[in-house]
């Protein structure tokens, strides 16, 4: 039978980022350290001093497998859980950026000038970069507004059915007002969590909003909404500058397409 005992100078403090002690045993009696580390998480305290066990290492003094005889040298730490620095359950924590999103476009709010080297220069309604058979447009900043929280919730709250909603409405437009946007102009970029030890998560949620907009010129067109995550485009035709005697690509038609589905953002828990 093997028998576990405590060192004199057993226990070894550490007041660091988090409190914690070591305490130093020596076990006689047995060769299967498997067998004996089992039987050890039982016979060890869990707690002690208000610190909750964390790690129990075993290291061989001398051992005889033949005659299933040992000496251990065994280390037992206790450690502060959750450390005083971490948030609490039910706590949370926000970021954001303004930095703005890449957005290609191939009609311009407004022609500022048009300048010719001779003669009249010609109007292209709008279209930007035009060659002789397209029309090219250009990459720009657009507003977006990146944000993400982060959340510490608690363990029962975070369930399979839980975490396949979050995958559920990744990619997924607000279908009401969140955090003071209209709907439309959320867009949920997903999240990723862990747990803290055996304690709750944090899980951080990450978004983007871009606005909603309305009676949007394009040429002599007038769009007349679009929602934040809605897609834009022109058809452009051939069409005359009698002004200019020249053949010019100008806005034919614009379509708004829905390419992100709307989300019920309620289901996040937050």
């Amino acid at each position: 039978m093997a028998t576990l005992t405590e060192n004199i100078e057993s226990r070894e403090w550490s007041f660091g980022p988090k409190k914690t002690v070591t305490m130093h045993y020596t076990l006689v009696g047995t060769a299967d350290d498997v067998a004996m580390r089992t039987e050890l998480e039982t016979v060890l305290a869990s707690t002690y001093d208000g610190l909750k066990r964390d790690e129990i290492r075993m290291e061989p003094i001398v051992v005889d497998t033949v005659s299933n005889t040992g000496t251990w040298k065994v280390e037992v730490q206790y450690v502060e859980f959750p450390p005083l620095s971490w948030p609490s359950t039910g706590e949370s924590s926000f970021s954001f950026d303004t930095g703005g999103g890449t957005q290609h476009v191939t009609q311009s709010r407004s022609t500022i000038s048009r300048t010719a080297a001779s003669g009249t220069a010609p109007d292209f309604k709008g279209a930007i970069n035009v060659s002789k058979d397209s029309v090219n447009g250009v990459d720009i900043t657009v507003p977006v507004y990146n944000f993400a929280e982060t959340h510490y919730i608690d363990d029962n709250d975070v369930t399979q059915v839980y975490k396949v909603t979050l995958f559920n409405l990744t990619g997924k437009m607000n279908s009401g007002a969140f955090r003071g946007f209209a709907a439309g102009e959320v867009l949920f970029l997903g999240a990723s969590g862990s747990q803290r030890g055996s304690g709750d998560w944090e899980i951080t949620f990450k978004f983007a909003a871009s606005p909603n907009r309305t009676n949007i010129p394009v040429g002599s067109i007038t769009v007349p909404s679009k929602l934040g995550w809605d897609y834009l485009w022109v058809r452009y035709k051939d069409d005359v500058d009698a002004t200019a005697n020249t053949v010019v690509q100008v806005p034919a038609a614009a379509y708004v397409e829905r390419v992100y589905d709307f989300g019920d953002f309620t289901g996040l828990g937050i």
